[in-house]
């Protein structure tokens, strides 16, 4: 099978969206598939993605070029230039998220008789609107062989948003082997490991952005350490709101039990989710955070915001995933406190469930039955 993965991300970007297109053509090539992806360059640094990858640059315009889309035709026709052969030679055209790339590389898949196979993610539909006139989108989405979800609530909400239609499925993130199940004696060895002496260890893994909602943790730490003074909290990710985040802390007096450790690789990722006691996601917006996911199958227990994907992975592992309201740091701190009176490990449930749904075979064998799917239209 030959298979075109068009993305806006790969990796060292860790969007959602830069690591399941990667994944997916890393199992297809172990079972004999032939794999290349369109994507935007990376916006995290150089990628080490040298074979099969057409970079696409970012179409960037001024105010003039928006008004007259000039910019976004151009995009389109470099698109259609670049892609064109790549995505006319495949079987299977799989689309990730929106925008100018993937919008436009749907509509030429369509033109010349190619199946499309949709993954959203989570902002194209909870900031969906349609659009007057051409909408890119909404024409991707209507007329792909199939369009597969994130959640279960992000497609309940594209059913609300009257984007019912024939062909969708949930397929759930897949989690790496190197996220792997940590004991208590296991967790303090990896705590040993990485050179972390306090008694208790939160972590936080998500891009620094205003929707990630790390200012309620750091404003809930006060609170926390009051309780539990020999606390320390890991904040892993960069973004625009570093500066305003450090602000945060040193108004709040944690400054020195906080330490933000940047963009870090996934293995670095699984080392700290095994050593930490909990991990605390205050997100305010979720489809399905994956990095909460990896937390859980490394052993920690998880609090959750009530964002939607919190929500629904409480559904799924129940009380390994704590769910407190949204952008209110003291529910939150009495949250981490109880969970650190009583601190533990995940239940074995919790081990089942990730195997059976999370686990890379399950989500890659969901993804090879939406293929064979689609090319059988």
């Amino acid at each position: 099978m030959r298979i075109v993965h068009v993305t806006p991300h790969l990796p060292p970007d860790q969007a959602a969206n830069a690591l399941l297109p990667y994944l997916l053509g890393q199992w297809a090539r172990e079972r004999g598939d032939t794999v290349h992806y369109v994507a935007n360059p990376p916006v995290s640094g150089t990628s080490d993605i040298r074979e099969d990858v057409t970079w696409i640059p970012r179409t960037r315009r001024t105010l003039l070029q928006r008004v007259l889309r000039l910019g976004s035709i151009a995009g389109a026709r470099r698109i259609r230039r670049d892609a064109g052969a790549l995505i006319a030679e495949a079987d299977v055209v799989h689309i990730h998220s929106n925008g100018l790339l993937a919008e436009v590389s749907a509509a030429l898949a369509r033109r010349i008789g190619r199946p499309v196979v949709l993954t959203l993610y989570g902002t194209e539909i909870w900031h969906y609107r349609p659009k007057r006139g051409p909408d890119l989108f909404t024409r991707a989405y209507r007329h792909a062989d199939a369009v597969t979800f994130y959640s279960q609530r992000l497609l309940d909400r594209a059913r609300e948003l009257k984007l019912d239609r024939p062909g969708l499925a949930v397929i759930y993130p897949a989690v790496a082997p190197s996220f792997s199940f940590h004991d208590d004696q296991a967790r303090l060895a990896a705590r040993r490991e990485l050179g972390i002496t306090a008694a208790s260890l939160l972590v936080n893994v998500k891009r620094l952005h205003p929707l990630a909602g790390q200012r309620y943790l750091l404003e809930a730490m006060p609170a926390v350490l009051r309780d539990h003074p020999d606390t320390h909290l890991v904040i892993c990710g960069t973004g625009a709101l570093l500066a305003d985040l450090q602000s945060v802390a040193r108004a709040a007096g944690v400054d020195r039990n906080v330490t933000f450790a940047g963009l870090v690789d996934n293995d670095l990722v699984a080392r700290y989710c095994a050593a930490a006691d909990l991990f605390v996601l205050p997100s305010v917006l979720e489809a399905l955070p994956t990095v909460a996911v990896e937390a859980l199958a490394s052993g920690t227990p998880v609090i959750s915001s009530d964002n939607p994907g919190g929500l629904e992975l409480h559904g799924i592992f129940g009380d390994d995933v704590a769910v407190v309201p949204r952008e209110q740091p003291e529910p939150l701190a009495r949250a981490i406190v109880a969970a650190l009176a009583s601190r533990r490990r995940t239940r074995d449930a919790t081990r089942d469930a990730i195997a059976q749904r999370f686990r890379a075979s399950a989500v890659a064998a969901q993804y090879w039955d939406v293929y064979a799917g689609v090319m059988r239209r």
